[in-house]
């Protein structure tokens, strides 16, 4: 939970922040540290994506089916190193891709507050944001595990970062001063200096909110557009990225209902319509999204599984196929099962699946989709499943690992 007042929240109001500068106690992990009926909503369906321009020859290509995976694969671990009884740094770990066990190798310091992690498209270089008030983004070479460089985001306390399909810009988010920011990546994975920094200042923040805090800055599947999801101003921002000088040209905003607090998107493999997890007021919405403009388009809340207890939806993930999508509960302590229908304008609450740990902050698909791992905060553990993929069903394997306030769990 995200918000300023006496909402829950992850750490301290804006008046304290300058007391505590440098500890990474920030607002966005003090929930973490402190203490169905099937439901089906359309959207109106966007325009068709075009037949030819620059949008639709940069689509993702049909990726092959995976190959039967073989042998250990690496597992990165993102926590809080300021957090008490947090981790020294990003934790090293590896799985078997057949049965999900988790085996840990260590701990690569350097990096502080490492609380979420991405990799480059070309799978060499891992990236971490410094959820500090200072903000910073640092990239790792994984090769030899050397800290290649540290740049700052202009912003306080990055909460996600996610790397432009070209490989060649670094997106990062500031969930304490509501702001976006990108880099370039050079041929060694670095970042740069950052050509851009947005700050949200329209609309006026939400209902319970104090200020903007962006939460989420991810590409469009047709890579065109980034969009940038801010929890404080209750909006889902699109903007157009020079893919030549790395800067940002708002073009549409997308308003949640008041208060819903918005905190991740997640787009259908179909490119058309995208999921959201409103962290403030316990729901979800099927979004739509048309390629030509970049404009989402936010349908009605529905439920998230919780059965209305206190809960924070924290992340979806959608299936390769587009069949299936699945959300991380924190409170409820559930991943919730969707059923995705009409192409993806739809979703149906299939039902809810304990997570088998406290607080699960975020969740990924090992790289085959066969493994579902769910990093859970408050228990400090990772816990594993098994993706049906057939019939959208969720079967834990495996005993949780443990791991100190496990907040980002990252397979390769």
């Amino acid at each position: 939970m995200d918000t300023e007042t006496g909402t829950p929240g992850e750490g301290p109001p804006p008046a304290r922040r300058g007391q505590e500068r440098g500890t990474g106690w920030t607002r966005r992990r003090f929930v973490g540290a402190a203490a169905g009926a099937a439901a089906v909503v359309a959207v109106p369906s966007p325009a068709a994506p075009p037949a030819g321009g620059a949008a639709a020859r940069s689509a993702p290509r049909a990726v092959a089916p995976p190959r039967e995976p073989s042998g250990p694969r690496p597992l990165y671990i993102g926590t809080y190193t300021s957090a008490e009884g947090g981790g020294t740094g990003i934790g090293l770990a590896s799985y078997d891709p057949r049965s999900g066990r988790i085996t840990g190798s260590g701990t690569l310091t350097g990096v502080p507050d490492p609380s979420y992690l991405a990799v480059h498209p070309d799978g060499r270089t891992l990236y971490a944001v410094d959820e500090r008030q200072d903000g910073a983004v640092t990239a790792v070479r994984l090769a030899d595990r050397r800290v290649l460089a540290t740049r700052s985001t202009g912003g306080a306390g990055p909460c996600h970062l996610s790397v432009h399909p070209t490989g060649r810009w670094l997106l990062s988010a500031d969930y304490g001063s509501g702001s976006v920011a990108v880099h370039p990546i050079d041929a060694s994975g670095a970042p740069g200096e950052r050509t851009d920094l947005v700050t949200h200042t329209s609309p006026p923040p939400g209902p319970g909110q104090q200020g903007p805090h962006a939460h989420q800055f991810l590409t469009s599947p047709d890579g065109g557009h980034v969009l940038a999801v801010d929890l404080g101003t209750d909006t889902v921002y699109t903007y157009r990225l020079d893919p030549a000088r790395g800067t940002l040209t708002e073009v549409g905003r997308a308003g949640t209902r008041p208060g819903a607090g918005p905190r991740h998107l997640t787009f259908h493999p179909g490119g058309r319509y995208a999921y959201l997890a409103n962290e403030v007021d316990d729901t979800v919405a099927v979004c739509a999204y048309d390629p030509r403009s970049g404009r989402l388009a936010v349908g009605e809340p529905q439920p998230s599984g919780s059965d209305g207890g206190t809960n924070y939806p924290a992340q979806f993930l959608v299936t390769a196929d587009g069949r299936y999508a699945f959300l991380a509960n924190r409170g409820h302590n559930s991943l919730a099962r969707y059923a995705v229908e009409g192409d993806g304008a739809r979703l149906r609450l299939l039902g809810t699946v304990p997570v088998g740990g406290d607080f699960p902050r975020q969740i990924a698909f090992s790289p085959d989709g066969r493994l579902l791992f769910a990093a859970n905060q408050r228990s400090g553990t990772v816990t594993v499943f098994r993706v049906d993929t057939d019939g959208g069903g969720l079967r834990r394997t495996g005993e949780p690992f443990a791991s100190p306030v496990a907040v980002c769990a990252l397979p390769l």
